[in-house]
């Protein structure tokens, strides 16, 4: 029997648009909240206006003539010459070579996206094991591209590696508008990433975004990695701040997490540590959907073409996925709704399968025990 839609009463029909408009909350609802509902009201004390005017006065001329003291390899020069619109800071291990050379071939292989100067370098540090530091060395006198601190490159280290390369940052790129702060296993779209700062051009200050995390209680278990005890963090919750997998910041916001670094305790994880430092600043995260924070978004060539960042990416995707999102041809709007609606769906899949798998590890355990 063959169902005409014209012949649908109005109930009918208002079921189908009800179950339609549904659908679409639970997909998109999540975001929406996070965009529009999730955000705080900038804040101003004495104590803002003092590391504000602190963050404005800094000379760090001292710095730049005692480099050995804080790096290995600097690369002071590489931002000389006309101001770079977007610095790309790849957080790396040092063992990874391998990786660095994928980015460098794909999403870093980029120097301007519509005539506005873009500049990618990788964050290092001292390796622990499995790598000489004359690879490392053979590396950067072939790319010229690696800043190497002097600190052990460990998982412990990484809020001591976000102080230095902010540190970098404002002494030897000041001419930097926008810095992006991105991990080493995270696909990039530049193109996309450039379009949007381009509508903050206009007013290129305070500006911290990625996927802000909202009401985060701190591990108090001694046993977990990320431990913070209550004498290094007596809050309750952590102040909102960016997912640090990925996130923007401007020069002046970093000139004042610089500052305020000054009066936070390490021991917190690093992308923590920027949002007690931009809190004590005055400042507040901005939220947007399109960086993919802890999660991998399940590939779809225009949802690519949309979003900003996805982790975990693997090497062989990430040829693919370079190439197809720079292969010219443009999403039509309803390409890019459909592209969404697919790689949001099996993105919670993918997301559900791993909660399972977690509850079954739980449950082994408990029954090992």
């Amino acid at each position: 029997m063959q169902v005409k839609l014209c012949r649908l009463r109005t109930h009918q029909w208002c079921f189908i648009l009800f179950n339609v408009f549904l659908f679409h909350a639970l997909l998109f609802g999540a975001d929406f909240v996070e965009e529009y509902f999730l955000q705080s009201l900038p804040y101003v004390d004495v104590k803002v206006l003092e590391i504000k005017e602190k963050a404005r006065k800094l000379n760090l001329e001292p710095l730049k003539s005692d480099l050995s003291k804080f790096y290995i390899r600097s690369q002071s020069d590489m931002c000389l010459g006309p101001n770079i619109f977007l610095l790309s800071l790849v957080f790396s291990s040092p063992e990874n070579g391998t990786r660095r050379n994928l980015i460098r071939k794909t999403w870093a292989n980029m120097t301007a996206v519509g005539g506005y100067r873009i500049l990618t370098l990788f964050a290092t540090g001292i390796p622990a094991s499995g790598i000489a530091d004359s690879e490392i060395k053979l590396e950067s006198n072939k790319y010229g591209d690696i800043i190497q601190g002097k600190f052990l490159d460990i998982s412990g280290n990484q809020t001591l590696k976000t102080i230095l390369m902010t540190q970098w940052v404002i002494t030897f790129c000041p001419n930097a508008m926008f810095i992006l702060k991105v991990d080493e296993d995270m696909f990039v779209n530049l193109p996309k990433l450039v379009d949007y700062l381009l509508t903050l051009k206009a007013h290129p200050e305070d500006i911290y975004i990625g996927r802000v995390i909202h009401k985060e209680m701190p591990s108090r278990d001694p046993r977990s990695w990320g431990f913070v005890p209550l004498s290094h963090y007596p809050e309750k919750y952590y102040p909102d701040y960016c997912s640090g997998e990925a996130f923007i910041i401007s020069q002046d916001v970093a000139r004042m997490i610089y500052v305020a670094s000054e009066e936070v305790p390490v021991s917190v994880p690093s992308d923590v540590f920027m949002g007690i430092c931009a809190k004590y600043a005055g400042l507040v995260p901005i939220h947007s959907s399109r960086f993919s924070g802890k999660r991998h978004i399940r590939y779809n060539r225009c949802c690519y073409k949309f979003i900003f960042t996805s982790l975990e990416t693997k090497d062989e995707e990430l040829f693919l996925e370079w190439r197809e999102i720079n292969d010219g041809i443009d999403c039509t709007l309803l390409e890019t709704y459909y592209g969404l609606i697919t790689c949001k769906l099996l993105t919670y899949f993918d997301n559900f399968k791993y909660f399972n798998m977690d509850v079954l590890k739980d449950d082994a355990m408990y029954l090992a025990d």
